[in-house]
């Protein structure tokens, strides 16, 4: 018995019809489904892609003269188009943006992570092995269909070949007319990612041409006089973008908190200046952040980051590192291998396992923001003060990063310890679970996480800033359920500092006086101000940069 013999008889008689119909419901279902999350709704699947009607009109046509040749490429092309939409809903929720096969492969392993963070490696593990299967069982049954379509004889043949011509003529005549109802799409959608893959090709290898040209300067030396003798500490602020202090829901709670950490600021004698910069990622991916920052290059995507921490200028903190400070990195995120960490130039990096932290995650959060600055002052600074040497450091603080539960609250500072006395915060509040079914409970717990880091920043700063200067910023906006849709790709930047002087000079360049940042405040792409640091902490006498 042939295999079409053998799959007819299991199908049943009608296995030919049945076979069509599951290809057109399953095709129409790839070709309908929206590239983004806000567009899913089920009117948006009221359309007849005249492509369905040709899919069937070509295996019934075929037959068997084509084998398996034509059901293998239909199955291919629904597939990937069904992935691909699939894979642009899921970017587009978290960053905002199309998938990109071509940049966007190695997010594979950084998603696991994140997911197995959150709801544990063994749900994650389940929750893959279930798409794997739903898409192998799917995969293989639309093959089946596809195979008892094409082994349509006679009557029935004839009958799908003419219902597909009239679908197929019908839709025709609908699109080329300018009727709603009817659609041409899967070829320019195709289209349009070869042509995003072909781009970010070419935009790669124009990357490299600028990276072999080169970025000044070359050497830290003599740079950065204006902070000499000084510690200056860039800060990250995971999540701490515009939308928390513009938005009217969250700003009911960061405008307050602001006022209150510049009140801390006054009592030490620090001053602050604030402006905005433009993140090249939104919704995760920090470590672009960090690299546009430090490298002074526009280091949006992977293959941006990975040729820049092989080939790049000098960072940021290797320049201070070549004008005499010790660079070190507080990275309580990082809990694999760093080999990055080389580009950077740090002379000390402590990670995750490095900070010492005995106490309890707040489940992905591998430790609060408040220990993360405690270990960095007590391994990292206070070292290098004892050294008599001053300390540039990049620390991240990683309380605000999604999925912001528990939220962490501040304690005395002598009581931190190693940590454990966090245990009870950090096995308080709802479970990840029950955060994130309600999108209005996930934005308040957002927003509270980014209160508790501004609260702890500026205690923290009160107790240590004496004869140091700040540098805080956030890494990028949180995802679109937080802000919205269409949100600014802004993010807040504060310099912090008891030099009157070097505040000024902020100020000079279009910062404003205080923690809080206007709508009419100056932004900059974050890869410039790297140069307006250099400039700025090297005593520069008049504003050679501004913000646009």
């Amino acid at each position: 018995m042939t295999d079409e013999k053998a799959d007819r008889k299991r199908l049943g008689s009608m296995g030919p019809v049945f076979g069509s119909a599951f290809v057109a419901v399953f095709a129409w279902f790839a070709f309908t489904l929206p590239d983004h999350p806000d567009a899913v709704r089920w009117t948006s699947f009221l359309r007849v892609p005249i492509e369905v009607p040709l899919i069937l009109f070509a295996l019934v046509a075929g037959g068997q003269r084509l084998g398996g040749l034509l059901r293998y490429l239909v199955t291919l092309v629904v597939f990937v188009v069904l992935g691909l939409k699939l894979a642009d809903i899921a970017t587009q929720a978290a960053f905002q943006r199309p998938f990109n096969p071509h940049l966007d492969a190695k997010m594979l392993a950084d998603g696991w992570i994140l997911a197995s963070g959150t709801i544990g490696a063994v749900v994650a593990a389940a929750v893959v092995a279930g798409v794997v299967l739903a898409i192998s069982g799917a995969g293989f049954l639309f093959l089946r269909s596809a195979r008892a379509a094409a082994s349509a004889q006679g009557r029935v043949s004839i009958g799908l070949m003419m219902v597909s011509a009239a679908l197929f003529i019908g839709g025709g005549v609908l699109v080329a007319t300018g009727q709603r109802g009817a659609e041409a799409r899967v070829t320019g959608y195709l289209g349009a990612r070869l042509s995003l893959i072909v781009t970010s090709m070419a935009d790669m290898r124009a990357f490299e041409a600028e990276l072999a040209q080169g970025l000044e300067p070359r050497s830290g030396e003599g740079l950065f006089s204006a902070v000499k003798g000084k510690d200056v500490i860039v800060i990250f602020v995971e999540s701490y973008g515009r939308s928390a202090l513009d938005d009217p829901r969250y700003a009911k709670v960061t405008g307050p908190r602001l006022d209150a950490v510049e009140q801390a600021l006054a009592s030490a004698g620090l001053k602050a200046a604030s402006a905005w910069v433009t993140s090249p990622t939104v919704g995760g991916l920090s470590w672009l952040a960090h690299g546009t920052l430090l490298s002074g290059l526009w280091v949006n995507n992977q293959a941006r980051y990975d040729l820049v921490t092989r080939s790049g200028p000098q960072s940021l903190n290797r320049l201070f590192g070549d004008a005499g400070w010790t660079t070190v990195a507080a990275m309580p995120a990082i809990t694999m291998d760093w080999p990055e960490a080389a580009y950077f130039g740090y002379d000390l990096t402590l990670a995750a396992a490095d900070l010492g932290y005995r106490g309890k995650p707040f489940n992905w959060v591998t430790m609060p923001d408040q220990y993360t600055l405690s270990a960095f002052e007590r391994l990292g600074r206070a070292p290098a003060q004892a050294a008599g040497r001053p300390v540039m450091a990049e620390v991240a603080l990683i309380s605000s990063h999604a999925p912001w539960t528990p939220v962490a609250r501040l304690i005395d500072w002598d009581a931190v310890g190693d940590g454990t006395v966090f245990n009870e915060q950090a096995e308080r509040g709802d479970p990840p679970s029950v955060v994130w079914a309600d999108p209005e409970r996930i934005r308040r717990h957002y927003i509270g996480t980014i209160n508790y880091a501004l609260e702890v920043l500026g205690s923290y700063m009160q107790r240590h800033g004496d004869n140091t200067v700040f540098v805080i910023l956030g890494d990028h906006q949180p995802a679109a359920i937080v802000t919205g849709p269409g949100a600014s790709r802004a993010v807040p930047f504060h310099v912090v500092s008891g030099d009157t002087d070097l505040v000024n000079a902020f100020k000079a360049r279009g910062f404003v006086s205080g923690m809080r940042p206007g709508a009419l405040t100056a932004e900059w792409p974050m890869n410039e101000m790297r140069a307006v640091l250099i400039e700025v902490f090297g005593g520069a006498s008049r504003p050679e940069i501004r913000g646009p």
